[in-house]
């Protein structure tokens, strides 16, 4: 028998296969999210998101829609700092991988889930500033005298 030609397989060689997992989504928050921290110190926000589906029925002609729910995570600073400004009903734009976990619930029977392990959450409304909470632009004159504007360096 030959040698196979470069990019040819013999018979019967398994394919190389690689792996992809990668999620992107947009939706909405569901819930406030909730930051916890593992028994080590390592930050953890979890929260749900809804994404909204929508198509032309060919049928009747008429545009449906369905929701589809979404349980996320990201980790450390992110986390800490999605915490500051994520709400239920912001707007965000989720990528990550699947993840799945199974465990025994009280009942004995063993439980699966797969959520999305956010390495990238950016939340996409506009800031609101008007809380008082400080964090946001001064609205104010800064309380600098005007014959001393020139003096500062930037």
């Amino acid at each position: 028998m030959s040698e196979p030609e470069r990019g040819q397989r013999s018979p019967g060689t398994p394919i190389r296969l690689g792996s992809l997992n990668y999620v992107v989504l947009l939706g909405r928050v569901t819930m406030d999210p909730d930051l916890r921290y593992t028994p080590s110190g390592a930050a953890v926000l979890g929260y749900r998101i809804a994404v909204n589906r929508r198509w032309l029925d060919k049928q009747s002609n008429e545009w449906k829609e369905d929701t589809s729910f979404f349980n996320v995570n990201i980790w450390g600073q992110s986390a800490e700092r999605l915490s500051k400004t994520m709400r239920k009903g912001s707007a965000v734009l989720v990528e990550g991988q699947l993840r799945s976990r199974s465990w025994e619930g009280k009942d004995g029977e063993k439980r699966y889930v797969v959520e999305i392990n956010s390495t990238r959450t950016q939340v996409l409304d506009k800031p609101d500033y008007s809380g008082g909470s400080g964090t946001g632009p001064a609205e104010e004159e800064p309380d600098i005298p005007k014959d001393q504007l020139d003096d500062i360096p930037f």
